[in-house]
């Protein structure tokens, strides 16, 4: 089964493994594999098929979907009868979600968690199929309210583990409901998309995802009391050793702005027997049920093949699209500047500054506010201090003028140092 014709390769289609969205390096073929979990086996597998039918790189979003880049038209067929023959993809060939849930890498093993969030993910994905009219990029965040918070994540619809068994409901990142006991949760989640689409409906142009309703709308979505919305907690550890329930552990290990050679992949496949691995949002893996000594070995290795295997990485604090060439639309190399910024702002990064990259005003990787803003014009970058990409810039300027400022002393440097200090960016 191939791609729909010229329309489903429109840039600003949400692309699947049936429907690729052309890009500058070739089509991009994004995979949804079965509850965002894979074996060691399948992980080869897909970077083998990545360097056979695509340009050998592969990606992680932030919704964690794979990524693989450089695909053809005449590749892509074939690429898509390997994918579904060997089941690499849960997919289905209509216009809604292909995946609508979204989960800690530890979700369903962590010992601090208040409820089983990958256990509800797979009862919300099963009750959202039968859905109708919902929009294709719809997420629920289903946070298990344990070590790995999701606050930073935006959702449609977020359900947060708040005490044992039970759990808050919010819509559209704004009116929160509950509590909601974790048997019913997933029925109040399809009770809400029913009513969002019954909405949707009505008035396509105008409803097109759950922010576009007023709190007095999204309120009629569910029937659950009012409750307050839980106090956000600190920043999650993303990368390197976990603890896990029954005395075993998990190394997470994640992909440089979300990239890396499908051969390194195949490296991380052959260092151990087995391994349950997760996709992370925080654009990587989790190998999980490891031994301590095997986790740590694991880390050890995806240290010397460049990936991000501790915490205090300042890459982790850096949200980048592909940028140019890979991205047509892209108008500067957002991916390779994205390193060099993250080394010279890297005690900016280590004191909690967050640093977006993005080749245009468009914003794939990252549409919402960062500490420093860069998108891409004409070879540059507009610099947005505390905004999005679409915010009055401070300048424009070109990457040694860009990584001079950000050198301690300079200008951009002292006022996001200073902004970080008082919680504001005067």
């Amino acid at each position: 089964m191939s791609a729909r014709p010229q329309e489903a390769l429109r840039r600003g289609w949400c692309p699947s493994t049936l429907r690729p969205m052309e890009t500058g390096d070739g089509w991009l073929v994004r995979l949804h594999p079965p509850g965002a979990r894979l074996s060691l086996a399948e992980l080869r597998r897909i970077a083998a098929l990545a360097a056979e039918h695509g340009n050998g790189l592969i990606e992680i979003s932030a919704r964690a979907h794979l990524q693989i880049r450089g695909v053809t038209a005449e590749s892509h067929p074939l690429l898509v009868e390997r994918l579904l023959a060997e089941r690499l993809v849960d997919e289905h060939d209509g216009d809604g979600p292909q995946r609508v849930t979204l989960v800690s890498s530890l979700a369903g093993r962590d010992p601090t968690a208040l409820i089983d969030a990958a256990l509800l993910a797979a009862q919300i994905e099963q009750r959202t199929r039968a859905i109708a009219g919902l929009p294709a990029k719809l997420a629920v965040v289903v946070d298990d309210g344990g070590a790995q918070a999701l606050d930073e994540f935006s959702g449609d619809i977020r359900l947060v583990g708040i005490a044992a068994g039970q759990a808050a409901l919010c819509l559209g990142d704004c009116v929160w409901r509950g509590p909601v006991g974790e048997g019913e949760a997933a029925a109040s989640v399809e009770t809400a998309l029913r009513r969002f689409a019954a909405l949707r409906k009505a008035a396509p142009d105008r409803i097109r995802r759950l922010r576009d309703l007023s709190p007095e709308a999204l309120a009629s979505l569910t029937s659950l009391p009012e409750t307050t919305f839980p106090a956000p907690r600190p920043r999650p550890p993303r990368a390197g050793l976990f603890a896990l329930e029954g005395g075993r552990f998990a190394a997470l290990i994640g992909l440089p702005f979300g990239r890396c050679a499908a051969t390194t992949l195949d490296r991380l496949g052959t260092a151990q027997a087995t391994s349950d691995i997760r996709l992370s949002p925080w654009r990587g893996l989790a190998f999980r049920d490891l031994g301590r000594t095997e986790a740590e070995s694991l880390l050890g290795l995806g240290g010397e093949l460049g990936l991000i295997t501790s915490d205090d990485d300042p890459r982790l604090a850096v949200q980048a699209c592909a940028g140019s060439p890979a991205c047509s639309r892209a108008e500067a190399p957002a991916m390779a500047d994205a390193a060099k910024l993250a080394d010279t702002a890297a005690d900016l990064l280590a004191h909690g500054v967050t640093l977006h990259v993005s080749g245009c005003v468009k914003a794939c990787a990252h549409p919402a506010a960062a500490d420093l803003t860069l998108a891409g014009r004409d070879g540059r970058y507009d610099v947005v201090l505390n905004g999005t990409t679409r915010d009055k810039p401070l300048a424009t300027l070109d990457l040694s003028a860009l990584l001079t400022r950000l050198q301690p002393g300079q200008d951009i440097h002292a006022r996001l140092k200073a902004a970080r200090s008082t919680g504001s960016q005067g």
